[in-house]
Formats: C-alpha cells, sequence, structure tokens
C-alpha cells in the first residue's frame, strides 16, 4: 500500500495542477473573448433613446440620436429562458409610467427588443415631451411580467460615435438629428445602423464592426419611389433586416410610402454612394415601423407592421426573382402589387406600434388598445 500511495498520489497530483492550469486557460480565454472585456464599468449618460438591439452575450445596443452615438450594455442578462416566454403585460404604459413615477401621457415607447438568450423584453423609453425628455430602459421580465428600470448610474459599457450624424436643427419640421440612428441590426460580427447623416445623400446606412473601435461614414443611399415617381436621396431607411438571397447576403430596407429596397452588403463601403433596386413598393402614405423575417411550412415570409397598411405579411421565397421596379406603379385594387413582392394582410393584428422576434415560432407585439398599451407574445402567422 505505501508503494501504491507513494507511486499514485504524486501522479494524481500532476493530473490535478494540470486539470487547473486548463480550467484557468479556458476560463481566461472565454472572458478575454467575450465583448464584456472590451467595456468598462461606469455611469452612462445618454440624451436620448431611439432604437435598441441585441449583440453577442446579452449585450444591448441603445441608439442616442441626440447624442449621435451608439453605445453597448453589458445587461449581465446571459441566462437562458428554460420553458417559452410568454409576455402578457396589459396597460404596459400605465405600468411603464408608474414605474418612472408619472402619467401615460408623460411617456413614449420608441422601440421594444426581445433578449434572444433570456427572453426578456427591453424597451427605449422617452420620459417628458420634447427637449427636456429623459431617456430611460426598461426591462419585462419574459416570465412574470415584472417591470423594471435598467440602471446606467454603474454599468459595463463601450460607445462610438457616429462621425457623419447630421446636425441638430430644431427650427426645422422635423429635427434631421432625431432620425440619426432609426434602426440598428446585429448580425456577422457587424452593427447595422440606418437613419440620416450629415452627406448630399443623406439617407445612410453605417455597417460598425463590433467590439467597436471607431465608426467610419456610413454608405449613402439613393432609390427609387415609385409611389412619389421619383429618386430619392433624403429619406431614411425606417426599418431593415439582414436577409440571404441565393447565398448573398442581403439588408431588406423598408422606407416611408413605402418601397422595400433590397442592398447588396458587399455595396456597404464607408462614404460612398449606391443605389439598390427597389423590389415591392406597398402603397403611399404609410410608415413601415418593424420586420420579422420567420420560416413557416417551408415558406420564407417577412412581417412588416406599419402605420396605415396594419400588418403585412410578405412573401419573401425567390426574392431574387422579382424585377427592380424603375418606374410609378399603384397597388391593385386587390391588395397586390402591379409589380414587386407579393404580400397579405393579417387582420387580426391591429393598432401595432411594435414588433420584435422571441424564436423562431413567436413575436413580442406592442399595440394599442382600449385602455392603452398591451405587451403580449403571439404565434408568427
Amino acid at each position: 500500500m505505501k508503494n501504491f500511495y507513494g507511486k499514485v498520489l504524486p501522479r494524481l497530483g500532476v493530473v490535478l495542477c494540470v486539470a487547473a492550469v486548463v480550467v484557468f486557460l479556458v476560463s481566461s480565454s472565454s472572458k478575454a473573448g467575450s465583448p464584456v472585456g472590451e467595456m468598462t464599468a461606469g455611469k452612462v449618460q445618454l440624451q436620448s433613446a431611439s432604437a435598441l438591439a441585441f449583440g453577442p452575450d446579452g449585450i444591448l445596443f441603445v441608439a442616442d440620436s441626440m447624442g449621435g452615438k451608439v453605445v453597448a450594455l453589458d445587461t449581465n442578462d446571459h441566462t437562458a429562458m428554460k420553458m417559452a416566454a410568454k409576455i402578457n403585460v396589459p396597460g404596459v404604459d400605465t405600468k411603464v409610467a408608474a414605474l418612472l413615477g408619472t402619467t401615460p401621457d408623460q411617456i413614449m415607447i420608441n422601440d421594444l427588443r426581445v433578449n434572444p438568450i433570456s427572453k426578456n423584453a427591453y424597451l427605449a423609453v422617452s420620459r417628458g415631451k420634447g427637449p427636456d425628455a429623459v431617456p430611460v430602459i426598461v426591462k419585462v421580465d419574459g416570465m412574470s411580467g415584472k417591470l423594471s428600470e435598467v440602471s446606467l448610474d454603474n454599468v459595463k459599457s463601450s460607445s462610438v460615435s457616429l462621425v457623419d450624424a447630421p446636425a441638430s436643427d430644431t427650427a426645422a419640421r422635423r429635427n434631421p438629428r432625431l432620425q440619426t440612428v432609426t434602426d440598428m441590426e446585429f448580425t456577422s460580427g457587424k452593427l447595422f445602423v440606418s437613419g440620416l447623416s450629415n452627406e448630399e445623400w443623406a439617407s445612410a446606412l453605417r455597417s460598425i464592426p463590433y467590439p467597436f473601435n471607431q465608426a467610419d461614414k456610413g454608405t449613402n443611399i439613393q432609390i427609387w419611389h415609385a409611389s412619389h415617381g421619383r429618386f430619392e436621396t433624403a429619406a431614411p431607411v425606417n426599418t431593415f433586416v439582414p436577409y440571404t438571397i441565393s447565398g448573398q447576403s442581403y439588408i431588406l430596407a423598408a422606407y416611408t410610402c413605402t418601397p422595400l429596397v433590397k442592398i447588396p452588403v458587399s455595396d456597404l463601403k464607408p462614404g460612398t454612394q449606391i443605389k439598390p433596386s427597389t423590389i415591392a413598393d406597398l402603397g403611399s402614405g404609410n410608415t413601415p415601423i418593424d420586420m420579422v423575417p420567420y420560416k413557416k411550412d417551408g415558406h420564407q415570409y417577412i412581417l412588416i407592421a406599419n402605420t396605415s397598411l396594419g400588418v403585412l405579411k410578405l412573401k419573401a421565397d425567390n426574392l431574387e426573382t422579382y424585377r427592380a421596379i424603375e418606374s410609378p406603379e399603384v397597388p391593385n385594387p386587390q391588395n397586390k402589387n402591379i409589380s414587386g413582392v407579393p404580400y397579405d394582410t393579417i387582420s387580426d393584428l391591429t393598432g401595432v406600434t411594435q414588433l420584435s422576434q422571441v424564436d423562431d415560432s413567436n413575436v413580442a407585439v406592442l399595440s394599442k388598445g382600449a385602455d392603452g398599451m398591451n405587451l403580449t407574445t403571439i404565434a408568427l402567422p
């Protein structure tokens, strides 16, 4: 026995030491590779919160249009949901207002995003109206529906300034600075940011590598606007989604009145001007709000929420087969396009102001009801 312990224990000690070193190295490598490792803790100052997006490890991107920057926040919200999330918060505007010590008429919910890991929902909120409005981020628990304010007093964060942000013009019909960022999406290690710039072609789409270093100028865009019968460069993309068509990466972008434009990601080069193809025109007098791509019953669809047209279910199979729209065209009485991608209207969804995908089968919906705003989870139609 003495010989056994004399031989085995030293070897066991070596094995344990080696195992400890391996665990330490793996842990250190994992921590070093996380975007959180690039962040510093402290108070985050926001002038506005116009759009939200999620990146890796539960990182929440917050667009500060008035501040001309994008901030990445460590939400510390990394625990995967064990059950399917079923967010159901009736009167969410009243509850947000109560949380912030005010009334529903004194808040505005600017955006909704669901954390793809935890399935908790996050709201970008303005408390108050006009230039004195205070930006607030509110978290909604994906199971209980409990609301809490995300503290910005001591949080790990990083930020990047948008060098081509338009100047503030409070005398304008709509201050262009408020549209510095209209939408954001994270994919393939980059944050794509739509909005206005200070360039001659004001409509811009920016591609910013993450973790942040710096943001180059955006790519400026000219589109054919079928409802208006002219080329336009001043209107920003209202909402967009990254999309793969025939194995190539694209941005599908929707504009007011309502062109749907197909933009090759390979064309997005800093400071350049591009003229991508309009592949659908959904109708005039309307503003698109949110887009959610999904697959159901073997077919591809894109759900689009709109201010006037309601919620549309775009048939997204074979988008490469639709010819570019290059002349004025108007949707026909059957609610189909004379030219462009076909769609159906989802009549059951009314008053929708925000959409955010929860998982492959469900979407979170913020909508206006008779008694205020409701936040619910529904099956993708």
